[in-house]
């Protein structure tokens, strides 16, 4: 999956023009090689209302999955980049800035100065780099393949597939999408293909398919079997085991030519008409696009969800 990311340079004297902004450039740089989409970036003073209200439009509005701010970290005071940061985040992942003074340490002694700290606000990641291009390089490095292992997991609500070490010693994939997505509310089937789009295998997708299904008036025992003496359906209870579902996707993905998958699943108590899963598959051909697709919403409908049809009374 490709994540779109915000670069805030926080420095007085490129607010003004005084100093140009080299680790601004250089962090969008790090971050396209790492297949970012950095779709915005700007440069603030040393304010920290300033500071706070670009990194909740960061999040907010314009929803980046990564935002990172260079500058103000130190121990002038005027920089107050942490401390704004506090006060927008909602989690705290301290390992991320423990990681980049550890490497800066390595380089100076000074790395221990850097005051720079990262969290969670909604599905943004905030992450405060120091102010020098030098550093920016150092520090971002040091934590640029775990980010996107902790934004996977952000994603997919905790859900990640991660690998184990191999026999050789080796280490696999770090972290495939687990392709779960377990919002509430039904999502975009044109925002999921347009995130396939942008995902790293999709150069080999030569199709996709989606699956909509829902909650249908005719009794399953009267589409299924031909019962004919079944009232309409009204409603159903509607659940799933999230590690079963989980499993299935691994299992497809396994398959040959599968490039891409995402699947959703309701809960509750539905009507009809009412959404119950959605579930979209990226292949190389068509063969192997609709083998993988019979199979996971096969294996989802028959072996991962509970179904339980309201009648009419």
């Amino acid at each position: 999956m490709a994540y779109q990311a915000a670069v805030i340079t926080v420095s007085d004297k490129g607010f003004r023009g005084e100093r140009k902004d080299t680790s601004g450039p250089a962090i969008c740089e790090m971050l396209a090689g790492a297949g970012y989409e950095v779709v915005h970036t700007r440069i603030v003073p040393d304010e920290k209302e300033m500071i706070k209200d670009e990194l909740i439009r960061c999040a907010d509005v314009l929803k980046c999955a990564l935002v990172l701010t260079t500058g103000g970290t130190g121990f002038s005071p005027r920089d107050i980049t942490p401390e704004a940061t506090l006060e927008v985040v909602e989690r705290l992942t301290p390992g991320i800035p423990e990681a980049m003074r550890a490497e800066s340490m390595k380089i100076t002694p000074h790395g221990c100065l850097s005051r720079g700290t990262a969290g969670i606000r909604r599905r943004s990641l905030i992450i405060n780099l120091p102010g020098s291009e030098k550093a920016v390089r150092e520090n971002l490095s040091a934590v640029l393949k775990p980010v996107k292992h902790g934004l996977d997991m952000l994603y997919s609500e905790g859900s990640a597939d991660c690998g184990e070490m191999r026999g050789d010693g080796t280490e696999q994939e770090a972290c495939q999408q687990a392709s779960l997505c377990r919002n509430k509310e039904k999502p975009s089937v044109d925002e999921w293909i347009r995130e396939a789009k942008k995902d790293p295998d999709a150069s080999k997708a030569g199709m996709y398919l989606v699956h909509n299904g829902v909650v249908r008036e005719s009794a399953k025992a009267k589409v299924r079997q031909g019962v004919q003496d079944i009232p309409p359906v009204t409603g159903m209870h509607f659940g799933y085991d999230a590690e079963k579902v989980s499993e299935a996707i691994r299992k497809a993905k396994k398959m040959e030519g599968v490039c891409y998958i995402k699947v959703w699943l309701n809960e509750g108590e539905l009507k009809v008409g009412d959404d119950i899963m959605c579930v979209l598959i990226g292949g190389d051909t068509r063969p192997h696009t609709v083998a993988a697709f019979e199979a996971l919403v096969g294996e989802i409908k028959t072996s991962c969800v509970t179904e339980e049809e309201v009648y009419e009374e």
